[in-house]
């Protein structure tokens, strides 16, 4: 059975964003503000979630966020591609400003009483070895490796849900804590996945080069 993560949707949503983006461009906009925003963003709203604890209702600043950081993700991605602004510091920033922001956005539930710090720490470790499995398809031969089931869009729906419940007053119980759990073990199944996924790629590129 093939695995699905949130990625896949990906074209459908820069496909909403499509006007937007020509705007921007059209407004001397460029990619690279557009990532390093999301990134300072990212870092804002995490430490304002979490230094204002016991006040959890700004939890509730993380989910909506997120949602922001995804389409910044989106525009800043369409502005490089579709408007001729990729560049090799563009590619820096767009990986590097990703990692940050998952650490950002995942340090903040240390200060919840319920979770154990050891269980937030490997999250968000987990969050950087995933991404970093795919980013060494490259130099392996293959591609940039996006395959689920845990991804990057993934990791900001979880995180959002668990910041919607906790800044609407819920608790955290063995519940939740097994979750969060569960997602740590789909995060190493994923970085496993692409690990296996561009070593087959790259056999693949051998062989056929070999034949050619």
């Amino acid at each position: 059975m093939r695995l699905m993560s949130l990625y896949a949707l990906k074209p459908r949503f820069q496909n909403l964003l499509r006007p937007l983006t020509v705007w921007l461009a059209r407004h001397g906009v460029t990619a690279n503000q557009v990532t390093v925003a999301a990134a300072a963003g990212s870092v804002a709203v995490g430490a304002l979630a979490a230094l204002r604890f016991p006040n959890t209702s700004l939890f509730l600043l993380i989910p909506v966020w997120l949602f922001v950081r995804m389409a910044l993700n989106a525009i800043d991605g369409m502005l490089a591609r579709e408007h001729g602004q990729k560049s090799t510091l563009g590619a820096y920033l767009n990986e590097l400003g990703d990692v940050v922001s998952d650490i950002a956005l995942a340090l903040p539930f240390l200060v919840m009483p319920a979770f154990a710090a050891a269980d937030v720490w490997l999250f968000a470790l987990m969050a950087v070895i995933v991404e970093c499995a795919g980013l060494i398809g490259p130099l392996a031969g293959a591609s940039r490796r996006y395959d689920g089931p845990f991804g990057k869009s993934d990791r900001a729906l979880a995180i959002g849900a668990f910041a919607l419940w906790i800044g609407a007053g819920g608790t955290v119980d063995e519940i939740g804590l097994g979750i969060w759990r569960v997602l740590i073990v789909l995060s190493v199944v994923t970085a496993i996945r692409r690990v296996r996924a561009g070593i087959a790629e790259a056999s693949r590129a051998r062989v056929d080069a070999n034949v050619n």
